[in-house]
């Protein structure tokens, strides 16, 4: 087979003719195969820049107060709670509460058998009635004793006059005199002993001193009880207060007043007020005991003696931080994202975010304040893509 000639200005020499023709084709091919692969990338990247933003919400990054606080366990204790004692001896006759049992102040809670004492009082007002009438007759006798001395000293000038008759009724008079004062002073006992046999018998019937429920009964009916032994153990449930060990270093921000926050629960959040740090620290753990006035909001019932309760109590280290809101953080690969709005496109940046303050995080690197993060639709964000920062919602004018 003759070989082509080629044109000696191509500078080739002679070249079979299918060799060219075989090198022709190839180009042909490449260069279709890369127009077919180029039509279709360019189409991509047209109907991507023609694509609509994406509504998104935004916020900014700030800066703001931080007030560290510390969590404490206290408890609930009741301002009064303790043992109802006898106040006189003698057998119990009769329980008027049980277990349980919810009381007022006065209510009664048991009483003693009081037969003796009733008619010991009964004694002790006759022998009072009778000083009493001793008392009368006294001071008649006395008044009679003067009388006849002053007839007697009005005849000192006369010739019917007796120093010794007036001497003997000076003498009527003064132990007329001493015979009421004795009189006068066993009435005086007599009533003290009438009185006293009264408060017995007042107290042979054991009342509430307050109000509140009885957590325990010491003794039966038909037991002997002297004075100062337990009948019943009350609890004011009413009055609570918060008492907690905090320890040393941190009471000096515990002023009286100081409010603070605290947790029923680890849910039910109160409000409680400093009411007294008390000075004295336990050497072994270095605390102090506090007591707190809770403000217990309407509908919080059933607490208890001794329930627990959290505290917040200041740390003391006041200061500012950056923070950014939660819903604007992602976790991609391990790794905490958030997209910035910055000249209309999304534009993605890796974060390092410290604790929570609230519904916000504090940012340890990564932005800045017054940066616009994306808190809404930014789940599907892709970096660089075109967005719309959403208005917010405006409200509804009157009459509108």
């Amino acid at each position: 087979m003759r070989g082509l000639a080629i044109s000696p200005k191509t500078g080739f020499g002679r070249v079979p003719a299918w060799r060219f023709i075989l090198v022709t084709a190839v180009a042909a091919a490449v260069a279709l195969a890369a127009f077919s692969f180029s039509a279709p990338a360019q189409e991509k990247k047209a109907k991507g820049s023609s694509r609509p933003p994406v509504q998104v919400g935004v916020d900014a990054v700030i800066t703001e107060p931080l007030r560290q606080t510390v969590s404490v366990i206290g408890r609930f204790v009741a301002r009064q709670a303790g043992v109802v004692a006898a106040l006189i001896n003698g057998p119990i006759g009769d329980f008027r509460v049980e277990v349980g049992d919810r009381v007022k102040t006065g209510d009664v809670i048991a009483v003693l058998v009081n037969d003796m004492l009733k008619w010991q009082h009964e004694l002790q007002k006759a022998e009072e009635k009778q000083y009493s009438a001793a008392v009368r007759t006294g001071k008649a006798r006395l008044k009679l004793r003067r009388q006849e001395l002053k007839r007697i000293e009005r005849l000192i000038e006369s010739s019917a006059f007796s120093q010794a008759r007036l001497d003997d009724k000076r003498q009527e008079a003064a132990i007329a005199e001493s015979e009421l004062a004795e009189a006068k002073g066993k009435l005086a006992s007599a009533r003290a002993d009438r009185e006293m046999t009264g408060i017995n018998l007042y107290n042979a019937t054991i009342r509430a001193p307050y109000s509140g429920v009885v957590s325990k009964r010491h003794i039966e009916v038909g037991a002997y009880v002297n004075v100062g032994d337990p009948l019943v153990s009350l609890v004011d449930d009413a009055h609570l207060e918060i008492e907690a060990d905090v320890p040393a270093n941190r009471t000096p921000s515990l002023l009286a007043g100081t409010r603070i926050k605290a947790f029923i629960d680890g849910k039910r959040e109160i409000a409680a007020r400093v009411r007294a740090v008390v000075p004295e620290e336990n050497p072994q753990t270095r605390t102090r005991t506090v007591r707190f006035v809770p403000e217990l909001p309407a509908g919080i019932s059933g607490l208890a003696s001794n329930q627990s309760v959290t505290l917040r109590l200041p740390a003391g280290n006041d200061g500012t931080v950056v923070t950014v809101h939660k819903d604007a953080i992602l976790s991609r690969k391990g790794k905490t994202l958030v997209f910035l709005v910055e000249d209309a496109k999304a534009v993605m940046r890796t974060v390092q975010l410290g604790e929570a303050v609230g519904t916000r995080f504090i940012v340890n690197s990564g932005l800045a304040p017054g940066d616009m993060v994306v808190v809404r639709g930014n789940e599907r964000l892709l970096p660089g893509q075109n967005i719309r920062v959403r208005e917010p919602s405006k409200p509804a004018k009157a009459g509108g």
